[in-house]
């Protein structure tokens, strides 16, 4: 009776030892045989990466006995892989088609509209949004736009049903437009006179009595009837959201630090064109900076004719935390980012680091590295596999896109008509 009953327990063990192996690999995969880029400025060559119940669960290099362990492993032939890239400071998903006002939801009507949540405007039926998922862009911060204090920005990914589906961080940033201190006259072919802008002061002075005002709604225990700008104000002093600064010059960079630091809110510059003259500065008071595009012409006349190249090199020699954004010619445009990336490569920024400010840099600035933005064990497999460089448009093929450790498409439209005219005129062969 009891050889019986031991013969019984051996059977259940391992029966429920089989289920159990069986339960791990659900769902698991294993790529191999390929470079990993980190996110974080390190490189695994000839690496294994794990996935299960859509996180990374391995990362480490290429081991023969690791494949027992996943339901399905994927020989990566020398391939690379990165974190999604994430687009900051973008009207992606927001508008369609940048000349027919009819398509363009980014922005509302008022001064001071710190309430305002772009994310409920996202559409994720964009055609837009799949051009730019095709290159790598699996995050993006949607972004409100429109008078002194435009609204609040959220984090979505760029695949899903709805906006619900699709966001990872809601209304996690607030966004302040700091006033121009310098007007440029003339258009992008022909510049013409810089003149300051006489109404800079005034603007100061009603940004600091709106910032007066919420901040003495905020220490208020009670209050008769809700307001709700200053309630949001309110989740932006007690450091719940971050207030994300739209600036570009030195002068009003310095001067909106100097104005904003003491009502204790956490500041993330967007813009930063005259980021490099100032790097001291922002060093000393840990001001992380969204650099705009970067192809662009300097602003002013004594400038190196390509400075706007070499200015993410000159923050990271400077150890000041940056990231890359692409948002001045409109949402279209966000395809291009990692290029931008590679444009300041070429000018002397190190490869690793312009990687980590597509990646983990924009994560850690908007709050979201606990999640995302470098491959680590227990972080979403949100990521990229591609062949080629990727930061240059001549040679990189993305070839597969993951988010939550689910394959996602990478047909687009452009992809769509491509392959139809290509086709129609026999040119395949």
């Amino acid at each position: 009776m009891k050889l019986n009953n031991q013969i019984l327990w051996i059977l259940i063990v391992v029966v429920v030892s089989q289920f159990s192996l069986a339960q791990n690999k659900t769902n698991s995969i294993l790529f191999t045989n390929v470079t990993l880029h980190i996110g974080n400025g390190k490189v695994i060559k000839n690496g294994m990466m794990g996935i299960k119940s859509g996180k990374i669960d391995q990362i480490a290099p290429a081991d023969a006995s690791a494949k027992a362990a996943y339901e399905k492993v994927i020989d990566g032939q020398g391939q690379h892989i990165y974190p999604g890239f994430i687009a900051a400071n973008t009207r992606l998903g927001l508008e369609e088609i940048q000349a027919v006002r009819a398509t363009r939801d980014y922005r509302e009507v008022g001064n001071f509209n710190p309430n305002i949540r772009s994310v409920i405007a996202y559409n994720t039926d964009s055609d837009v949004v799949p051009t730019v998922r095709s290159n790598g862009v699996l995050l993006a911060q949607i972004v409100p736009e429109g008078g002194r204090i435009s609204g609040q920005s959220s984090i979505v990914y760029t695949s899903g049903d709805n906006w619900e589906d699709a966001t990872l961080a809601f209304d996690n940033c607030v966004h302040l437009r700091w006033p121009n201190r310098l007007r440029y006259t003339g258009w992008w072919a022909q510049k013409g006179r810089t003149e300051l802008n006489k109404n800079y002061d005034k603007n100061l002075e009603a940004i600091r009595v709106y910032f007066e005002a919420a901040k003495a709604y905020s220490k208020k225990k009670e209050v008769g009837s809700k307001n709700l700008k200053f309630e949001t104000m309110k989740a932006v002093f007690d450091q719940q959201k971050k207030l994300v600064v739209h600036c570009d010059d030195a002068k009003s960079m310095m001067d909106l630090v100097n104005l904003l630091e003491k009502y204790g809110v956490k500041i993330v510059i967007q813009g930063g064109t005259d980021a490099f003259k100032i790097t001291d500065f922002l060093k000393e008071k840990n001001i992380p900076v969204i650099l705009n595009d970067i192809h662009q012409l300097p602003k002013n006349d004594d400038a190196d004719i390509d400075q706007p190249f070499k200015t993410p090199a000159l923050l990271q020699e400077k150890g000041i935390k940056f990231a890359f954004s692409l948002s001045n010619q409109g949402s279209w445009n966000v395809r291009n980012l990692p290029f931008q990336a590679g444009q300041a490569v070429a000018h002397g920024l190190d490869r690793e680091a312009a990687i980590r400010a597509l990646t983990l840099s924009p994560a850690e600035i908007l709050g979201i590295d606990k999640t995302v933005g470098s491959l680590e064990v227990g972080k979403e497999a949100t990521f990229i596999v591609s062949k080629g460089d990727v930061l240059d448009m001549r040679s990189s093929v993305v070839t597969d896109a993951f988010i939550k450790g689910k394959a996602i498409s990478l047909e687009d439209k452009q992809k769509a008509l491509y392959e139809k005219y290509m086709e129609k005129y026999q040119l395949n062969d």
